[in-house]
């Protein structure tokens, strides 16, 4: 148990024994540090509630405490708020228990449960994106914090593989190769086992043939019929789709995965195509969805809605089916296939609406019941400076692999203006620095709320100084050095014992904060917490590492146990780095 959850049961228990409820023996940190070290605040809502007042009730709470005697001070200040400081030995008592369980003291919760985290979102044919890199590194982080805690947990990158642009695609590509079999409606196959496009002539072609979808509509009404077909089977189609399907795949995995990205789903649109029909004509039959000027629709409007929502389409006039569609169906396939307890999307802030009608749909059907939480948890975008979308210099959107080579190389440029990683191998420095640079971009992004825009300054985020994601990388490697230093000397970390001064007793509460940011992370699908107790903890080390010297210690026993700091704050670290999806490399 951390030492808030402590803490809160043996204020909860004095609480109850009063007649109250124990929720009011809630224990924090305290806002005041230099006051006390934690702080409980329930004396003064339970004192409105029993018609107390506050500052007698929180003496009465202090009086019926069991087990005062790892109190350092216990008081009282303004209407009623109980201040708490431990003694050091007690201090020491709870980060040693931690030391010595081998992990960070992170409970899992008392009741797990299935999730599934969409995102990622990679539409097919397309390279990733400026606009790919908050839900890639959010909803990583999520996933990997929301394990820590016991759950179990999918990820489920989610393709955009079956719309119009497949289309479109099949379309441009017969326009230029009109001589492939895969448009010879005789041809009986085999067909080609190769590609015959690469990615870069997907990206190409993706543009080209969505403006001439708009601008000709000649092409516009061959792409909508080479969709109809496509979904409808026609052999030579698929064929072709899914070679678009398998080469963007294996573009799309080689720039996630050099971000440390990884999925255990790879199910698109297409995934859930054979459940559309039936699934529109259910909702017709049962009277959630209705025919308007031939398409289909369902009313999802709410009588306390502040702003007038509009139906949401299932199915055009055509008979097409649309996005808002297929995510219906998803979640009819996700309830089908897992047994999961909860979905959590991580997509752009701007699609709230798409997903709050999609999720009053799914509700309305009865395709997904009230036990099963769906939860949009919206992305805000990166900008350029004035906060502008960022564009390359031509206009474009970045992609993302052009962000990944150029935050490598303003690594490298920072590692050697500090003269850094200089007498290692030129095979290392190129490691080193590609683990710093990575570092920079997800930091860089996972320091802002998830929802909150930001403005994407490489320079900044590359910086050993500060909160930066390098400044983490280097506080790791210098932990690891001094471990390492110390072990050739033939010293060896040891039990924790009570703090010699203010710089490791505060380190010693820094450590103990970590279960709670954790969770906190968790709850609210948020790792700019974890991102900012990172920073802060690896702040509080360097303030001890400057005014602890370690390996010069006199006092063996105290330097045992400062080792023991070091390793248990190195373990902890490198634990949240990797919740950040963050890389420590061995040295600098």
């Amino acid at each position: 148990m951390s030492v808030l959850g402590d803490l809160s049961a043996q204020f909860g228990a004095a609480f109850v024994t009063l007649g109250l409820e124990a929720a009011d023996g809630e224990v924090a940190v305290s806002q005041r540090p230099e006051l006390a070290q934690f702080q409980c605040n329930g004396a003064l809502s339970a004192a409105k509630r029993a018609g107390r007042n506050p500052r007698e009730l929180a003496e009465a709470v202090i009086d019926t405490l069991d087990d005062t005697a790892r109190f350092a001070e216990l008081s009282i200040a303004g209407p009623g708020f109980i201040n708490i400081t431990l003694t050091d030995e007690a201090l020491a008592a709870f980060v040693e228990g931690i030391q010595a369980g081998g992990g960070v003291g992170l409970d899992p919760v008392p009741e797990p449960i299935g999730i599934i985290v969409d995102y990622g979102g990679p539409n097919v044919a397309k390279e990733l994106h400026v606009g790919h890199l908050r839900p890639a590194v959010i909803g990583e982080s999520l996933k990997r914090t929301l394990r820590a805690l016991g759950n179990e947990v999918i990820g489920d990158v989610h393709l955009g593989d079956w719309g119009s642009p497949m289309g479109q695609l099949i379309v441009e590509l017969e326009d230029r190769r009109s001589d492939l079999p895969y448009f010879d409606a005789d041809f009986t196959g085999p067909y080609p086992t190769e590609s015959p496009v690469t990615m870069a002539d997907l990206n190409e072609m993706y543009p080209v043939a969505a403006s001439k979808a708009e601008a000709d509509a000649a092409f516009g009404e061959r792409a909508r019929r080479a969709t109809a077909e496509l979904q409808k089977g026609r052999p030579g189609y698929i064929a072709l789709w899914t070679h678009f399907r398998e080469v963007s795949v294996d573009a799309i995995k080689e720039v996630y995965d050099e971000l440390g990205v990884s999925f255990d789903l790879w199910h698109g649109e297409s995934t859930i195509a054979h459940r559309l029909d039936p699934l529109i004509d259910r909702l017709l039959a049962n009277g959630v969805a209705r025919h308007s000027r031939g398409a289909v629709v369902v009313d999802v409007a709410l009588p306390d809605d502040k702003t007038e929502i509009n139906p949401l389409l299932m199915a055009k006039s055509d008979g097409a089916t649309l996005y808002t569609t297929w995510d219906v169906a998803t979640i009819e396939d996700r309830v089908a296939e897992f047994d999961v307890a909860a979905m959590i999307y991580i997509v752009d802030e701007r699609q709230s609406l798409h997903f709050e009608k999609v999720f009053r749909t799914a509700r309305r059907a009865g395709v997904v019941g009230d036990d099963v939480l769906l939860e949009h948890a919206g992305n805000g975008t990166v900008n350029g400076p004035g906060g502008t979308p960022l564009k390359t210099r031509d206009g474009g959107t970045p992609l993302l692999r052009g962000l990944i080579d150029d935050a490598v190389a303003r690594a490298a440029e920072r590692l050697a203006e500090n003269d850094l990683a200089s007498e290692y191998s030129e095979e290392e420095r190129a490691e080193i620095a590609r683990l710093v640079g990575l570092a920079a971009l997800k930091y860089g992004d996972l320091q802002n709320h998830r929802a909150s825009d930001y403005i994407f300054d490489l320079d900044r985020f590359v910086s050993f100084e500060g909160r930066t994601g390098p400044y983490l990388l280097y506080s790791a490697v210098r932990m690891q050095s001094i471990l390492r230093k110390s072990a050739e000397q033939g010293l060896e970390p040891g039990s924790i014992g009570p703090p010699a001064g203010e710089y490791d007793r505060n380190l010693m509460l820094a450590l103990l904060r970590l279960p709670e940011t954790v969770s906190r992370a968790a709850e609210h699908r948020a790792p700019n917490h974890i991102a900012l107790y990172s920073y802060e903890l690896a702040a509080e080390f360097s303030r001890f590492y400057e005014h602890c010297h370690i390996l010069d210690e006199a006092d063996t026993g105290r330097q045992a146990s400062w080792l023991g700091l070091v390793e248990l704050c190195l373990r902890e670290l490198r634990f949240l780095l990797d919740l950040l999806v963050l890389e420590v490399p061995e040295r600098m």
